[in-house]
């Protein structure tokens, strides 16, 4: 997708590629092992993002490219295990895209690369 979208977009102004990842992407935060291909592609997804991000920064030095968690939001995926999700850990699928749209407006170009939780904070790798 970016490979059509980044050519469209402007190179002097803020623009955000916001890729959905998950904290099961982080290697170094991974206390309880299992989910090994949605761990792998979530890890890959952040590797991508942050490859993309550095190339970015050569051609549209005001572009930000991050990866963003939602959160545990109830849907099909998260049913199995939700029950054992505290309430207020989890969302709506409109709680989790307002909490994301949140975090979005405030990126700066220096966030580029990294991985945001919907709270704000950064996820580690």
């Amino acid at each position: 997708v970016a490979k059509h979208l980044v050519p469209l977009m402007t190179r002097r102004r803020r623009a955000i590629i916001a890729n959905l990842s998950a904290r099961v992407g982080s290697i170094s935060d991974n206390r309880l092992g299992g989910w090994y291909g949605y761990r792998a592609s979530k890890s890959a997804q952040n590797m991508m993002t942050k490859t993309l991000s550095i190339e970015l920064k050569r051609t549209h030095p005001e572009m930000i490219c991050v990866g963003l968690h939602p959160g545990t939001v109830a849907t099909e995926l998260s049913a199995p295990f939700s029950s054992r999700v505290a309430p207020e850990k989890l969302f709506s699928p409109e709680e989790a895209a307002t909490k994301l749209l949140a975090v979005i407006e405030k990126l700066m170009p220096g966030d580029t690369g990294k991985v945001f939780a919907y709270d704000g904070s950064e996820v580690p790798w």
